[in-house]
């Protein structure tokens, strides 16, 4: 095998990892850094800022001083006078709800960060390798079957119907001869198989109204948001941020290959089953609570990767701000377009997600 460009950052990032020397930091990787750091910053910033923005929209009366003065009151800050009503709207629907959506687009966009650098395809997201369905499958068999209860039981069930979904999909892949493109085509073949199983399982087993809430669940919905669904959501996608930023040398390393990862001292086969296995958490308790949305995992990565390049001590936080940032509007969107009608969250997703996404294919075009 041929070695890799010296210049490119991701391999010094690899090297490094590995333990290798670094080169001396020169004036040019502190203007990167610094640039870096202005991203991360503006980022930061532009994800409290649509937050902010986020709250103050929806079909309640409600004035921007008020909705301010509500979460104010909650923190210890004064009385914001308004009813019990007023407050519950502000305090207990919209605030959670924009906050997962922060979260769930973090951890989608995450996930496909880490999918597409494990597997060396750019077309690696959850939702294409099955185990977003695969936790619908799980999901729903909570839900509709009765098996367990509570938002931990939904979780446990997503997180088996994820694991089942993707050890099918790498077994498919395997007997048909192994390559990222196999594995792309086994999991088009298990979303199919999951996706069936789900449809037969609302089908048989649910009533009308039930049968109505879990489709429309299905197609991604935030509308049932909560406090408990912010704090389990938002810890799991911290605990597997945390643990993929320890494992960036080493998906540095991967977007090589395998072989190249392990010449470089990466345990290869130990590292790819803890980020497998996270990606699989995170995704399992994300769709638990909000459902099946597609195309986050796959257009976002590509969009930081020209923002933050491809080192992934800095991609994964890009990442994660732009899928945070990204949901949050297309959330607001979809509960304000029709209002007092309301979209599915994966529908705005595709419809933005595909259009978006051969944007970046024709740029990727271009440049080769």
């Amino acid at each position: 095998m041929s070695p890799a460009p010296s210049g490119s950052p991701a391999l010094d990032t690899a090297v490094s990892g590995a333990g290798r020397r670094r080169r001396r930091p020169g004036a040019a990787d502190a203007g990167r850094r610094s640039r870096v750091l202005a991203l991360a910053l503006l980022g930061a910033a532009l994800l409290v800022l649509s937050i902010g923005i986020a709250i103050t929209i929806g079909p309640a009366d409600i004035a921007v001083g008020d909705v301010y003065g509500v979460v104010g009151q909650h923190l210890g800050l004064g009385d914001a006078g308004l009813t019990r009503i007023q407050e519950g709207i502000v305090w207990d629907l919209r605030l959670p709800r924009t906050l997962l959506a922060a979260v769930c687009g973090a951890g989608l966009a995450l996930c496909g960060a880490i999918l597409q650098s494990l597997l060396r395809n750019p077309l690696a997201d959850p939702f294409v390798l099955g185990i977003s369905s695969g936790a619908s499958t799980g999901a729903v068999l909570v839900m509709v079957a009765g098996v367990g209860g509570g938002a931990i039981a939904l979780s446990t069930g997503a997180f088996a119907g994820a694991l089942a979904a993707f050890a099918l999909v790498l077994a498919l892949a395997a007997v048909a001869g192994g390559g990222s493109d196999r594995v792309v085509l086994a999991g088009v073949a298990g979303t199919q198989l999951f996706s069936a199983i789900t449809t037969f399982v609302v089908f048989s087993s649910a009533d009308a109204e039930q049968t109505r809430g879990v489709l429309f669940w299905l197609l991604g919905s935030l509308s049932g948001a909560d406090w408990q669904d912010v704090a389990l959501c938002g810890a799991v996608c911290l605990l597997g941020l945390a643990i993929c930023l320890t494992q960036s040398a080493a998906l540095d390393a991967f977007s090589f290959g395998e072989d190249a990862a392990a010449s470089l001292g990466i345990a290869v086969t130990r590292v790819r089953a803890l980020l497998l296995v996270t990606t699989a958490l995170i995704t399992a308790t994300l769709v638990s609570a909000a459902g099946a949305i597609g195309f986050v995992g796959l257009v976002l990565p590509h969009a930081a990767r020209i923002l933050a390049g491809p080192g992934h001590r800095r991609l994964l936080p890009a990442t994660a701000l732009a899928g945070a940032i990204f949901l949050v509007w297309v959330d607001t969107a979809a509960r304000t377009l029709f209002e007092p009608q309301e979209l599915p969250v994966g529908v705005v997703t595709a419809l933005l997600g595909v259009p978006a996404f051969a944007a970046i294919l024709a740029r990727r075009g271009r440049r080769t």
